[in-house]
């Protein structure tokens, strides 16, 4: 009798009293930890998805944890037999989007023009003198996504990007959705989500191949809930209408100048100089947030006088309409579904996941899988794929229901492996049909129709990756053909690496954004005729700016 224990996909014959982090060591997964299995760090999180039962109870160091999530160092192997399965939250096969595309060359005004320059032997920040030192002048970009964290590693003398790395948010364990993590960030205190994403932000930033005493400025974007818990904010309020950051009351109230913030890294315990700056790009409003203003300037919307639309999708998908004379901005609360939270076979971008799908009228014709594996579940992607396919072969009517009155639909031959259940279908619809309303309302704000948008940019590594034809026919994206859309990528971590090599962009940015309208969708008496609409598998054709 033994137990197998698997951990990021490495098996080991586990032993009763072996704790998980000594399983992992053995099988050479590195778990991050900075108290070396002491469990007061408690970085050393794992999401056990099979065997639990097998594992000892929850130790005193683990009352922060929700259901699924452990410590590893303090996980221990306690039956003879069975079968147990996890995985870090810093999986470095995960898909993520680190890069943007589709965007047209834009160059900086003026060329470079960080804040941190040379003089001599002296290091300067904002031209005043920092620190006498040689060597380079490197800065950190940082894309903090609900999901996904990246960071870009730039020369400042050149704009070079020198490494990009990226992991999964770790404070998962706290609800995969900005209100779960507002709400656990309320109750729970002691900032545990702030120092969990720092002890991981920090265990990267030690991998970088640089000396990280030479990074002395780093920009972060990230939505209003995610840029606040780094650096430390309450955010009861951006839980609370009007959903507004603590620095968007306290710049109301004359407190403050500006939503953006900065601290020195020696605050933030960060590994690199420890009187570097870290900036946290400004708000736009509400939930639309740093991230949001960070795609504007990734698309050039400084030197815009066309009409756009901008959808950057994801848990709290952000839609910005207009140009550098007029903007407009809400946000949507699609939820975790199409990056496959809430669907019951749902997966991130790992090997294993179902990415494309293609049916024919006797079933399925072809399927890709990432790494060319044994499926495992269905990934964002795989699931419009999936949709787009079932509405065209009529399998499912526009309500999501299937005509054969069955309640799931297999992908694979064992039968209940992988599926997409009807429950799935419905928890997609809703959050489709939220991205539907939010356009709508935004473009009857604004007083434009459709036709009139000349470009329409979807941002996103989720947006990237998934078939446009697919998606048009659920409508989860405009009807609008291929010339006028454009799949861009991580646009947030684009703008943010043009805010650090450029201060005429960051400064420009935050003239900006004072000056863009926000709708707040749930005041709109239409709201919900819009969102029920938008629930339906249908094309999106009939937007118009009428009431």
């Amino acid at each position: 009798m033994t137990i197998n224990l698997e951990i990021n996909s490495k098996d080991i014959k586990a032993e009763p009293g072996q704790s998980v982090f000594d399983c992992a060591e053995l099988v050479g997964v590195q778990v991050p930890t900075s108290c070396r299995k002491n469990g007061k760090c408690r970085e050393c999180m794992v999401e056990v998805t099979e065997g639990s039962e097998l594992l000892s109870p929850l130790a005193e160091e683990e009352s922060h944890l929700r259901d699924g999530f452990r410590l590893s160092c303090r996980a221990y192997v306690t039956e003879q037999s069975g079968n147990i399965k996890c995985h870090t939250l810093r999986r470095g096969e995960m898909r993520i989007e680190s890069s943007s595309s589709g965007l047209t060359d834009i160059p900086l005004p003026e060329g470079l023009t960080p804040a941190v320059t040379r003089d001599g032997e002296w290091v300067l920040l904002d031209g005043n003198q920092l620190v006498r030192a040689a060597g380079q002048l490197l800065g950190l970009a940082i894309d903090l996504g609900t999901t996904t964290i990246v960071v870009r590693l730039h020369d400042l003398e050149t704009g070079e990007i020198l490494a990009v790395q990226s992991f999964e948010n770790p404070q998962r364990f706290a609800g995969t959705d900005v209100m779960s993590r507002i709400q656990y960030d309320t109750e729970q205190g002691k900032k545990l989500l702030q120092r969990t994403l720092l002890a991981y932000l920090g265990h990267l930033i030690d991998d970088l191949p640089c000396d990280s005493q030479q990074i002395y400025e780093v920009v972060v974007a990230g939505n209003t809930t995610m840029r606040d818990l780094f650096f430390g904010l309450d955010v009861t309020t951006v839980g609370q209408r009007p959903y507004r950051s603590i620095t968007e009351h306290e710049l109301k109230s004359n407190q403050r100048s500006t939503t953006a913030i900065d601290t020195s890294a020696k605050k933030l315990r960060l590994p690199i100089f420890p009187e570097a700056r870290i900036v946290g790009l400004p708000l736009i409003s509400g939930h639309v947030g740093a991230d949001a203003a960070a795609c504007l300037l990734a698309i050039g919307i400084l030197y815009e006088d066309r009409t756009v639309a901008l959808m950057d999708i994801g848990t709290n998908t952000e839609l910005i309409v207009g140009n550098r004379h007029r903007l407009m901005a809400a946000s949507c609360p699609a939820g975790p579904a199409f990056e496959g939270g809430a669907i019951q076979c749902g997966m991130p971008g790992l090997e294993g996941a179902i990415e494309s799908v293609q049916l024919s009228q006797a079933g399925i014709e072809s399927m890709g899988v990432i790494g060319e594996a044994q499926p495992q579940g269905i990934c964002g992607s795989g699931l419009i794929d999936l949709l787009g396919e079932l509405r065209r072969t009529e399998r499912i009517n526009e309500l999501g229901r299937f005509v054969d009155e069955s309640e799931q639909f297999s992908l694979t031959s064992t039968e209940g492996l992988v599926y997409l259940h009807e429950q799935d279908i419905s928890e997609l619809a809703q959050a489709k049909g939220a991205n539907v309303a939010g356009l709508r309302i935004l473009l009857k704000a604004y007083g434009i129709d459709l036709d009139g948008i000349d470009q329409f940019y979807l941002a996103g590594g989720f947006a990237r990756q998934i078939n446009l034809d697919s998606a048009r026919r659920i409508g989860l994206i405009p009807d609008v053909s291929d010339e006028r859309l454009v799949q861009i990528g991580n646009a947030s971590m684009e703008g943010a690496s043009r805010a650090l090599c450029s201060m005429l962009e960051r400064d420009a940015l935050e003239k900006l954004v004072g000056q863009i309208g926000h709708v707040e969708l749930e005041t709109d008496e239409q709201f919900f005729d819009y969102f029920v609409e938008g629930c339906q598998f249908v094309p999106v054709t009939n937007l118009t700016c009428q009431q």
